[in-house]
């Protein structure tokens, strides 16, 4: 890698050209895929300059695979921010340079040149990723693949955003018949959550180093991501034969009591089914509503909704770095309870979105092992 980067690609100080506008490459913008355009006065900061066709690789953050095609000048100059390693070289094809640094492979190797205390914190050395060796075939060749790799990821991208418009279309319904949750126009009764349990809240079985018993337990991650993750559990060990009260039940919805991050605590799922053979943990808390008073898709759906997000994030403690909440706080949050029909409704119509979720999930995992498969194979000489 060496050999490709850019160690002198000369720098520019934006603020001297207070009324010039650039191209910046910055990190935030990589998300959008679009450079910045901003005026020189408003970049405080040194920058360095890039032309079209450079590759540039995140070297913070490096867990997160972020690289980039600067792409066509617009009559505006080019320039990055430092946090990136710049590759330009005549025998390489960007759109492949950017494949391979990307990809598992090279991937592992570049993890093992971070240094730093952890988070935004963490760096890769550009002078260790100097020595990572990449397979590096002729133009041609390299052409091929990069163009049989982006129309796999074209189909990754087009499943990610048929998701995403199944996730507005959930919100676009509900807003539809619930409205806007705000308490200043609120249409509904709103009750303390504790009044539409059919049982106390109780936690989940914390596992037990000394313990002789081995068993499934969920991971919070079960919980945390978009749907219900079946998958997300490890054997750990108990005292004595986990409980069946403390068995993952279809019924429960399953809440995270703690997390690093604020904004996973207090999220909750329902179990698809019911797992016998799996407890859950004493990290997450579990909620079992009265269904004559609550439809679980309904309360699913409003328990993320910004009105109860506030509450939550409110009510959440840190401790030692990790936000909090407890029985007493999930008890007391303000859920608005239509009448049950409606729920129902909705619930209908949320479940039939979900089947559709979980189709286009499944088939974005299928193409996620294609698409490590072909990297594989490509890397290798074999595609």
């Amino acid at each position: 890698m060496g050999e490709l980067m850019v160690s002198r690609a000369g720098s520019v100080d934006p603020s001297k050209f207070a009324d010039e506008t650039f191209d910046l490459y910055s990190i935030p913008a990589f998300d959008s895929r679009q450079p910045k355009i901003i005026d020189g006065r408003e970049i405080g900061s040194t920058k360095q300059v890039v032309c079209t066709g450079d590759v540039l690789l995140s070297k913070i953050v490096p867990h997160i695979r972020r690289s980039w095609v600067v792409g066509a000048s617009r009559g505006r100059r080019l320039i990055a921010s430092g946090e990136w390693i710049v590759f330009r070289d005549p025998r390489v094809e960007p759109a492949y340079l950017c494949h391979v640094v990307i990809g598992d492979p090279f991937h592992s190797q570049f993890m093992q040149t971070v240094s730093g205390v952890g988070g935004s914190l963490l760096r890769a050395r550009p002078a260790h990723v100097a020595k990572i060796e990449i397979p590096l075939p002729p133009l041609a060749e390299q052409r091929r693949i990069a163009a049989i790799l982006d129309q796999a990821e074209t189909l990754r991208t087009q499943r990610r955003a048929a998701i995403a418009q199944l996730d507005s279309l959930g919100l676009a319904i509900f807003l539809e018949m619930f409205g806007d949750l705000e308490l200043k126009a609120m249409r509904w009764p709103v009750e303390c959550f504790q009044k539409t349990l059919a049982m106390p809240l109780h936690n989940g079985l914390s596992p037990s180093k000394s313990g002789k018993v081995v068993a499934k337990v969920l991971t919070l991650s079960a919980v945390t991501g978009a749907a219900f993750d079946a998958t997300a559990w490890k054997e750990s060990t108990f005292e004595t034969t986990p409980p069946g009260q403390k068995a993952v039940d279809a019924r429960d919805f399953l809440i995270c009591r703690g997390n690093g991050n604020l904004n996973l605590v207090g999220r909750g799922k329902f179990p698809p089914a019911s797992m016998a053979n799996t407890t859950f943990p004493d990290t997450m808390i579990a909620a079992r509503v009265d269904p004559s008073r609550v439809e679980r898709g309904y309360l699913q759906f409003v328990w993320h909704s910004i009105f109860l997000r506030r509450q939550v994030e409110s009510a959440a403690r840190t401790t030692n770095g990790t936000f909090k909440v407890n029985q007493t706080m999930l008890e007391e949050m303000r859920i608005p309870l239509p009448p049950i029909e409606l729920q129902r409704k909705f619930g209908r119509f949320n479940q039939s979105i979900e089947r559709l979720r979980a189709d286009h999930q499944a088939a974005l995992s299928r193409l996620d092992e294609l698409f490590a498969s072909l990297q594989h194979r490509a890397f290798r000489g074999e595609l």
